[in-house]
């Protein structure tokens, strides 16, 4: 039994003791303004990342990773890894949480889930994704690849990944390929993950398009390589959750995976709105994740106080004000970033590793 589940019975009142509507705090406030601010002049200057370097490293400064060879230069996934002062500090597995498509890890996480599970007594690291994540997946894939095996270096235990969006699939891809990963994650939980595609990309690659766009289409050589095989390798805990009013990961559907726990928050909460944004600070989509987290094996909604689905119904520490940012900040920085993206008619070709074997 890992070395926190003993507290993992306390999770829903230390939710309860922190979850409740309280006076809005300023910090929050200046940063939705100033990023609101900020965000009206830069959103169109997104930087393309310039390509990796020819050589090949399977050495990624934190010991070896049993796969195929990382293209990635070490100093750039190692600089892209973000974790806090004085880390590690906790006896619980540390968290390694994912961005989606479009946007960084401040504007993903910064506000939601990560200082909530913070105040919970977890070590939070997150991964700055290269090109906002709009570029090629597999490239992606190795810099969480590199996160999981420092988190797990640094802390001699197992990493639990969060993952939003495209995040998902990019954890799928290196605990695919990469089968030393498998021994280094306990738990990974999957928020609106588009698994078999997303009809979004047909639309947007009718026209050039994004490298990720096209890798998310259904039908692509990518979701083909990761969906032809086993869908959940390794002893890891896999928790799909999704939201039947995601505009995003379209139809809904396409979070269901074979031998994931795949759940619906309005199986849980019946008519329950809840947007494919509104999967990061849903209160009810974070105390999935706290019961992944805190028992074995995937969460279990059954699992869930009586009443969640009718208390305060964002995350602790999210305020009204910080939802109007994420409607108002974060999606149109995604979308900004899948506009100014480098664009392709094709997808990027398979790496060598994924191509099938003759």
């Amino acid at each position: 039994m890992r070395p926190h589940r003993s507290r993992g019975d306390h999770v829903h009142d230390a939710f309860t003791a922190h979850g409740g509507p309280g006076v809005l705090r300023v910090p929050g406030v200046l940063r939705v303004l100033l990023v609101m601010l900020v965000a009206t002049t830069v959103f169109a200057l997104v930087v393309p990342v310039a390509p990796a370097a020819a050589q090949a490293a399977r050495w990624v400064g934190v010991g070896p990773v049993d796969g195929p060879l990382l293209s990635t230069p070490p100093d750039r996934l190692a600089a892209a890894l973000n974790c806090p002062a004085g880390f590690p500090r906790s006896e619980r597995e540390p968290v390694l949480l994912v961005h989606g498509t479009g946007v960084n890890a401040d504007l993903n996480w910064s506000w939601n889930q990560g200082p909530a599970l913070r105040e919970r007594g977890y070590d939070v690291c997150t991964v700055d994704l290269p090109g906002r994540s709009t570029g090629d997946i597999q490239e992606s894939a190795e810099y969480v690849v590199h996160a999981v095996a420092a988190l797990h270096s640094a802390t001699g235990r197992k990493a639990d990944v969060i993952a939003h969006s495209q995040g998902g699939l990019q954890i799928r891809w290196g605990l695919t390929w990469w089968p030393g990963l498998r021994n280094m994650v306990d738990d990974v939980v999957s928020l609106g993950t588009p698994e078999h595609g997303t009809v979004a990309g047909d639309l947007l690659c009718a026209l050039p398009c994004a490298a990720a766009a096209h890798q998310m289409t259904p039908g692509s050589a990518f979701l083909g390589a990761l969906n032809s095989g086993d869908q959940t390798p390794g002893a890891v805990s896999y928790t799909s959750i999704y939201t039947r009013d995601d505009l995003v990961a379209v139809p809904y559907r396409t979070a269901v995976r074979d031998g994931a726990r795949t759940i619906g928050i309005q199986e849980v909460c019946g008519i329950r709105l809840v947007t494919h944004v509104g999967l990061v600070y849903d209160s009810v989509a974070f105390r999935l994740v706290l019961d992944a987290l805190s028992r074995p094996g995937p969460a279990d909604p059954q699992r869930l106080p009586a009443g969640a689905c009718l208390g305060y119904p964002y995350a602790p520490g999210v305020s009204a004000l910080d939802v109007v940012h994420a409607s108002a900040v974060v999606v149109p920085a995604a979308v900004t970033a899948l506009a100014t993206a480098p664009r392709s008619n094709h997808e990027p070709p398979l790496r060598p590793y994924a191509l099938p074997q003759q």
